[in-house]
């Protein structure tokens, strides 16, 4: 299963991430996770959220440019080598990872991926028995 993520152009400034925080919240959206990368001028922010269309709604309001995609998430393990034994499945099966982002707490870690064959991936993940997230 995929859940949705918004990608958010900004301008690399101070305070630009914030705007997009506090035009959220505002909005009654929470952040789940989001990862920035950093571009020149510009940057990139991913985020799972709350409510996708909503916050699609209002960051576009605020004259933010978003798009939204389909990415994978999982949990595994927070013990070392649980990631690395996901991604040789992948690996093994071909499936080429554009990005991801991950996060633990406590003995679980959650990851976000984005591959280019997001059924394949799927396919490989789903069969490996691996924990898929959910909306």
């Amino acid at each position: 299963m995929t859940i949705k993520q918004l990608s958010v152009f900004l301008e690399n400034r101070a305070g630009g991430i914030n705007d997009v925080a506090r035009i959220l919240g505002a909005s009654g959206i929470n952040m789940s996770a989001f990862c920035i990368a950093e571009s020149g001028d510009f940057g990139i922010m991913r985020l799972i959220v709350s409510d996708t269309e909503l916050a699609r709604k209002v960051l576009r309001e605020n004259h933010f440019a978003v798009n939204v995609t389909d990415v994978i998430a999982l949990n595994c393990s927070n013990t070392a080598g649980s990631l690395s034994q996901i991604l040789e499945v992948l690996a093994a099966a071909d499936v080429f990872i554009e990005y991801m982002y991950a996060f633990s707490r406590g003995d679980t870690a959650s990851v976000v991926i984005r591959p280019t064959d997001i059924n394949k991936c799927l396919d490989v993940l789903h069969n490996g028995g691996i924990d898929l997230i959910t909306e």
